[in-house]
């Protein structure tokens, strides 16, 4: 049996309007590229959004047609300890698809995500704390799936859950968590470590974290597939290629890497700001142009260390302007500045809290409009979910006092 295992699409996402086909593209070159296996699955993060905008729709549903398109590949449903709609049924007739959703796509309880979205269409199969088996040949497969949870529950939950290996399958633990020393963000410290997941399980599958990596818990194999698209533009993405995972199981389980041939190439350079920074900067960035023929123009991090003073805006919109149609060029500074160290400091206090992600955003937005003299006259809670829910417009609107009620928010 043939399995392809993806993660991260984060459909929808980009960087500015040269980046916003390629979360759709390499999906698109992922999917096909799994086509020749038995079965799919894909550990979370499919959507970029917990509200995908209609266009993301629109290139989703045309993405996910394609293992509907692929002959049946002879997987049977033996059980699940969900029950499956009819529809969902139906998926098992071409190429199946099983997936868990991430944290992007966590909705409020009373909502459905948008991978569940996708089940009801009859795209896929859609797994929280439940199990699937599926026979092939003779050989059975058990897919434990744990969908995204915020990380300071996400031990408990799973303790709570205790998936067990079933007797005669191949068994998967499906999970989309920071795993220490795999983790996401420090911002959001995991409650999960390698020697605390459950023991038995042929092969556990992490998404969530963007580079990809091969461990061992115990003696079982930990896969962390990695994204198909860049998102965070961190230096060690320099270092792991964007792609996915097949495994085929014959006599012993044989995983291997599949890199994505179409992707956007990036590179992330580090420069001094001493003298004739802009000097350096654009010898970095012509070697980098002159190394090699790009199918796409490739982004380029400059990360400049020095002191603030040193660093001039405007040589870096010269720079910009100059490399325009050759390079997507973004830059950051690690200057030595007094606010930016208490600004460092304030989150170093938020990550000692163990806060969830929510809770930092809602603090930090709290203090920005603090810095900016806003008089408590609304609820900041209800604005920062206003602009997590993309209504920008909305959230302005109660800042600034030109909406006094919560009628929009209620609707």
């Amino acid at each position: 049996m043939k399995i392809a295992i993806l993660s991260d699409f984060h459909l929808g996402f980009s960087f500015g309007p040269e980046t916003e086909r390629d979360s759709f593209e390499n999906a698109e070159e992922a999917l096909e590229k799994a086509l020749d296996s038995d079965l799919i699955i894909i550990a979370g993060d499919i959507f970029d959004s917990r509200s995908p905008k209609t266009q993301t729709w629109a290139e989703a549903l045309k993405i996910f047609s394609k293992p509907l398109l692929a002959e049946n590949t002879g997987i049977k449903l033996v059980s699940c300890t969900k029950q499956l709609k009819e529809i969902s049924k139906k998926t098992l007739n071409h190429l199946p698809v099983i997936a868990v959703h991430g944290n992007h796509e966590r909705r409020s309880k009373d909502e459905i995500t948008a991978v569940e979205a996708l089940e009801n269409a009859g795209m896929l199969i859609h797994l929280h704390l439940q199990t699937i088996v599926l026979e092939k040949d003779g050989v059975k497969i058990a897919i434990h799936g744990m969908s995204s949870v915020p990380e300071r529950y996400a031990k408990d939950v799973l303790d709570a859950w205790n998936p067990k290996p079933l007797e005669g399958c191949f068994n998967i633990l499906l999970l989309h968590q920071s795993v220490d020393p795999y983790v996401y963000s420090p911002l959001e410290p995991p409650t999960l470590n390698l020697s605390s997941l459950p023991h038995g399980f042929d092969l556990i599958v992490d998404g969530h974290v963007h580079t990809h990596a091969l461990d061992k818990c115990n003696s079982t194999p930990f896969c962390v597939v990695g994204s198909t698209v860049l998102t965070q533009l961190q230096k060690n993405e320099t270092e792991s290629k964007k792609g996915f995972v097949k495994v085929e199981l014959k006599d012993k389980v044989k995983l291997e890497f599949v890199p994505l041939e179409k992707c956007r190439k990036f590179f992330y350079e580090e420069v001094e700001a001493g003298e004739s920074p802009r000097w350096q900067i654009e010898r970095k960035i012509a070697d980098i142009l002159s190394s090699q023929v790009f199918r796409k123009e490739p982004i380029i991090r400059i990360k400049i260390v020095g002191k603030e003073s040193e660093v001039i805006d405007r040589d870096l919109r010269e720079i910009e302007r100059k490399f325009s149609g050759r390079a997507i060029l973004f830059f950051s500074k690690e200057v030595e500045s007094e606010e930016v160290s208490e600004k460092i400091e304030f989150l170093r206090n938020l990550r000692e809290q163990k806060l969830s992600v929510e809770e930092i955003g809602l603090n930090i937005l709290k203090k920005n409009l603090e810095e900016l003299n806003f008089e408590p006259v609304f609820d900041h809670e209800k604005v920062f979910w206003l602009l997590s829910e993309g209504k920008v417009e909305e959230a302005l609107n109660l800042i600034v006092g030109e909406q006094k009620t919560l009628d929009l928010w209620k609707r």
